[in-house]
Order: C-alpha cells, then structure tokens, then sequence
C-alpha cells in the first residue's frame, strides 16, 4: 500500500522503535525549549539529564546513542552549553576515548585465546560449583586487564558454540533456522537434557557477567569512570589498586562467596550441572577440533598469550597511555598473526565505536551540566552535612544515579 510522505518520515524516524517511543522523544525535544526560554534554565538542564539517563534505561528499544543525540544537538542550539565547552570535556578525557577505541579493539584479535580459555575451562572442570566460580574468578582477571563487554561477548560466544553443537546433534544433525527451534527433537529426554543444559549455560553466563563487574572496578584500566578518577587523582596502575584494595578485594570475596551459595543450595534458578550426555558430545567436538587444529593455528595462540603478558605488563608498569597500549596490541596480534587487510582490520571497530559515539553525547550532556552549574546544589548539601557523614551522602548519591544511568 502506499504511503504519504508524513508515515515515511515518521517510519523512518527513531527506525523500528516503539511509537510510544518516538512520541516520548519528540516531545523532549518540544518542551526542552519551552522550558529554557519561559521558566528557567536550571530547570531545563536537569530535565535534560533525566530525559538523557532515561534514554539509557530504555536501551533494549533504542540505542541511546540517536535520541541522546538529539538531545544533546538541541541542547547546543538553544545555548544550554557550546561546542567549545564539550570540546573541552573531550579532551578532558582523551584517555578514555582511547581505552575504548583502542583497547576493546585491541582484544578483539585475542579472541581466539579467550575461546581457546573458556573452553578449556568449561570441559576440564566437572564441579558445577568450581566450574562457576572458576568462570567468575577468569571473568574478574581478565576484565581486570580489559575491557568487560569483550570478555562477556566471549563466554557468550563459547556458550552459544556449545549449545548449537548439542541442539544440532539432538536436532539429528539438522541445522535448524535458529537456536530455539526444536521442531527435529524427537524425543522428550534429549528436550529435558536440552533445556537442563540451557539452565547451565544461562548460569555460568550470568557468573561470569558478575565477575567482569567485581574484577573491573580493581583496575584503572577496568572501567572507563576509574581512568577518569585516576587521573585527576595522578594515581598509577599500582597505586589504583592499592587504594581501592580495602573496598574491593572485600566486595570480590563476597561475590564469589555468593556464587558458591547460590550453586551450593541452588537458589534463583542456578545449580543446573552439566548433563553427562552433553558433556561426551561436547568432548567429542573438541577434540576433533583440536585435531584439526594447524600448526599456524596453534602459532597464532601462542603469539596472543605472549601479547596477553604484555599487555599485562605494559599496563602495571605504566609504560604508556592505556589507549597506546591498546594500539600496540592491535599492531602485535595483526602483525603476527597475519591480518593485514583492512576490512578485516575494520571489524574490530565496529564493537568500539558505537559506545565511544555514545559516550562523546554523554560528554555533551556533562558539559550542559558544567555550564548550568547542575551539580552546585548537590555539592553544597553534602558540605553542609556533618562531616562524619558527607562520603555516605556523595556515596548514596552515586548510587542511585548508577541504578538508572551508567556510571
């Protein structure tokens, strides 16, 4: 059927969000003026900042990187901050657009180590309970040392190899169209065992999920927001840790405390094992792959667990910017493992860039809140307070902006 001009614009604004959606960041983008202009500036900021951080709430409908967008460009056209004042924000923390850039990049050609890792892990180790806190315990080093959503995109790529391997061999070597289709399961045993197995899978994931978060804020180089406060506070890679070490090695000690609970008695759903019939044909698979490993293949992991030592190294010491160390990784792994095309090259951007995008807005948004002074109230009432309680106030502050925002 054909459409007016009006549905296509509509149609193609905001793509295949919801149209409750749309209307919701339409009308932001009319009142925010309105706001500005008739009431009062202040007032305006800070419906900006909520109208920002509920963009991220609403991440699974949009990728706040457009509607924050949006925002943010009216923000500048209506005079609540400058391109001046947000270029200063930019350079303000250069490093960790780096970091983003150049480091989740960077691990993005050792991927093939950390599957090589993961699936050692997974099939060498037969204890739900040490298999889970072994999977967190390597989740919170290597987040440590790099960047989170890369070591979860590879136990998610690990977990999603190994159940498509079982659903084919249960689907009697069908390919089906996706993974949740179980219309070739004949029989309601293999349908029991597929779905125990799914319970595994989602536990480990979820273990795993919490140890990049309990490793990541250890480290400078961890979190985006602990290279911010590293700087400013001229802390090192070492003195980083040492600092936060009273914190955080008790906070990382009761999570895995809680992942064992919670296998243990088998609360909230976790405590599924690993089906016996599973883990022969996920055996079986491994080792006609290792078999068909090359030597150049086997080179090549090598080379990757060389520059992982490296880029523990480089990053201890201090020996340069962390996104500088981030690019000689990418320079190494290339180098030496032989990926010199630039299209191959170019993939390892695509993770990056969407959230160093997104971040640049979030910049935008911080420099709305330098130039109208958002945060001064805020400030003063915790100065105000008595003093034995002012780092519980500034702490209870970020945690309910962290509960709807990012950090």
């Amino acid at each position: 059927m054909e459409i007016s001009m009006r549905q296509a614009f509509l149609k193609n604004f905001m793509g295949h969000s919801p149209d409750w959606y749309k209307l919701a960041i339409i009308l932001f983008l009319i009142i925010n003026p309105v706001v500005y202009f008739f009431i009062d500036p202040f007032t305006a900021g800070w419906l900006l900042v909520i109208e920002f951080i509920f963009t991220l709430a609403m991440a699974l409908k949009c990728y706040p990187l457009q509607p924050g967008g949006l925002l943010a460009i009216e923000a500048v056209l209506i005079g609540m901050t400058s391109p001046a004042q947000i270029s200063h924000e930019i350079v303000n923390n250069l490093e960790v657009i780096l970091l983003l850039i150049f480091m989740v990049a960077g691990i993005y050609f050792m991927k093939q180590l950390l599957l090589f890792l993961f699936t050692k892990l997974l099939l060498s180790i037969r204890s739900k309970r040490a298999l889970s806190l072994a999977f967190c315990l390597a989740s919170a080093f290597l987040s440590a040392f790099l960047d989170a959503l890369t070591v979860i995109a590879v136990v998610i790529s690990v977990s999603v190899g190994f159940y498509a391997i079982y659903h084919q061999y249960a689907s009697s070597g069908k390919e089906t169209v996706t993974l949740s289709d179980d219309e070739f399961i004949d029989s309601t045993e293999k349908r029991q065992t597929l779905d125990q197995f799914r319970a595994f899978l989602r536990s480990l994931m979820m273990h795993a999920g919490i140890g990049t978060a309990l490793g990541g804020v250890m480290t400078m180089v961890g979190e985006p927001q602990n290279l911010i406060i590293a700087k400013h506070a001229g802390w090192d890679f070492v003195n980083f840790f040492l600092r936060m070490a009273p914190v955080t090695i008790p906070v990382f000690v009761c999570g895995l405390l809680v992942c064992y609970l919670v296998e243990r008695f088998k609360l909230f759903g976790y405590g599924a094992e690993l089906p016996e019939r599973v883990r022969a044909v996920l055996e079986d698979n491994a080792q006609k792959s290792a078999a068909r490993r090359t030597k150049q293949e086997k080179m090549q992991l090598i080379v990757q667990g060389l520059i992982g030592i490296w880029l523990i190294t480089a990053l201890a010491f201090h020996l340069a910017e962390v996104g500088l160390i981030g690019l000689s990784v990418i320079i190494l792994a290339t180098a030496f493992c032989g990926i010199t095309e630039e299209h191959a090259l170019g993939e390892a951007f695509e993770e990056a860039l969407p959230f160093t995008a997104l971040l640049t807005v979030f910049f935008s948004v911080l420099a709305v809140v330098v130039d109208q002074k958002l945060s001064t109230p805020f400030i003063q009432f915790v100065l105000s307070a008595v003093p034995s309680s002012q780092l519980s106030l500034f702490y209870l502050f970020n945690v309910v902006v962290i509960h709807v925002s990012v950090n």
